[in-house]
């Protein structure tokens, strides 16, 4: 495969500008990345790698903004279809639109339909890289990952599980079913091309003891997946859990009881944690996934960014309990939310978060998520002057974090101008 230089600006990190700095980020107005076999084979000075690599073919984005692609930790393509459905709380939610909706993937057109326009949606968006839950029928994940795999993305998904009478009949499995459809999508898809299989207990409310530890066995029989689930998304969903498992010390002993608690654990929302969930979280060294337009949407509450200090931290759509597709307005969200809670995020924070802060959390730190040799040459390129409402903001930018932030704030797919997947692009 012949090299290919994508020109324009060039924004990279070395670490969380949270942790260590805006330090940690450096800005190129005349920047290249050298791709080479769907990698990043060098990035600097756009003059400097043209006279290295007179050879290669030039793709000229003029000053749009590039980046790793988008990275969203927590999602479900199933609810497609439903996004921006009316109110609702959480609960009421799943049983009006959430529940009806998903019964549809036993069919596995209708499962391929909605993957399709699914990923198209998130390439659309600048979304490279999603982790999904799917729905209770294996036919829902083979669907995903095959249309994943025809794209050539990094994705992430497993079955969804559910056993308990607290989930309508027609979307439940059993504790046996659960583990032996798990473990045959995981010895069918974890590891092939750039697939990886994730257990997926839906939550604790709609599974029952038997279900977690079954799924907790094969957590611990292959313990490089990732285990996803959620966690503390409501005031009254924890009251729920209180009143179904009497026994248990809080929402979180609920996993750790049936050993779904790990480092490779991703805890969605989190919202509402008492002291020792946070302290056990941060002691195994969990990640939790914040999805900030899905929080607003539904009424969960107000994520707490400083839990950034104890543990990893995604970002995430939610698709469809979250009201986007778009990492973009899922920043914007983000930024809102920390405002609410007395916190002003850097446009560089809002960025890693959405990108080296999702890769992190699905512990994929070293494949995507940054510009930087030898990661995936998964890219978007960002039109810092997609609207006129935008291009009148960004004009006026001292610094390139000025000319970012309005992009962020109120951006959405007119600012993708390309999508680069594995070094192929995929938007025109």
């Amino acid at each position: 495969m012949s090299d290919r230089l994508i020109l324009g600006q060039t924004l990279t990190f070395a670490g969380d500008p949270a942790a260590v700095g805006l330090g940690a980020a450096q800005h190129e107005a005349n920047g290249a990345v050298l791709i080479r076999a769907g990698h990043i084979a060098q990035i600097g000075p756009a003059r400097a790698l043209r006279a290295a690599y007179p050879d290669a073919a030039i793709t000229d984005h003029g000053e749009g903004l590039i980046l790793p692609g988008f990275v969203d930790a927590h999602a479900h393509y199933p609810q497609t279809a439903i996004i921006a459905s009316w109110g609702k709380r959480l609960i009421d939610w799943l049983n009006t639109y959430t529940f009806p909706e998903e019964a549809r993937f036993a069919d596995p057109a209708y499962a391929a339909l909605i993957a399709a326009r699914y990923l198209d949606l998130l390439l659309s968006n600048g979304t490279t890289t999603v982790a999904s839950y799917c729905t209770i029928h294996p036919q829902s994940v083979d669907a995903f990952f095959s249309e994943a795999q025809a794209r050539g993305m990094r994705v992430l998904a497993g079955k969804t599980c559910m056993d308990r009478d607290t989930a309508p009949a027609f979307l439940r499995d059993t504790a046996q079913s659960a583990y032996d459809d798990s473990r045959a999508l995981l010895s069918r898809w974890h590891g092939v091309d750039r697939l990886s299989y994730i257990i997926t207990p839906r939550f604790s409310p709609t599974s029952t003891p038997a279900q977690l530890s079954a799924l907790g066995a094969l957590w611990a029989e292959h313990p490089d997946c990732l285990m996803q689930t959620h966690l503390s998304e409501q005031t009254d969903e924890i009251a729920w859990v209180q009143s179904l498992y009497p026994q248990a010390r809080d929402y979180l002993d609920t996993y750790e009881a049936h050993g779904l608690l790990g480092p490779n654990g991703l805890y969605g929302h989190a919202i509402h944690l008492e002291a020792r969930e946070i302290d056990r979280l941060a002691e195994v060294g969990a990640a939790l996934v914040h999805c900030p337009t899905s929080n607003s949407f539904i009424g969960s509450g107000l994520f707490d960014m400083g839990l950034r200090d104890r543990l990893r931290v995604g970002l995430a759509t939610d698709t469809g309990g979250g009201s986007s597709f778009s990492m973009l307005r899922t920043m914007a969200a983000a930024y809102e939310i920390a405002q609410l809670r007395g916190t002003a995020l850097h446009p560089a924070e809002l960025l890693w978060l959405a990108t080296g802060g999702s890769a992190k959390s699905l512990r994929l730190e070293t494949k995507i998520g940054r510009l930087a040799p030898g990661y995936e040459a998964d890219l978007v390129v960002l039109d810092l002057a997609s609207t006129s409402a935008i291009a009148q903001a960004s004009a006026r930018a001292d610094d390139i974090w000025q000319a970012i932030f309005p992009t962020i704030m109120m951006g959405d797919d007119r600012a993708i101008a390309q999508v680069y997947v594995a070094g192929h692009a995929r938007k025109p």
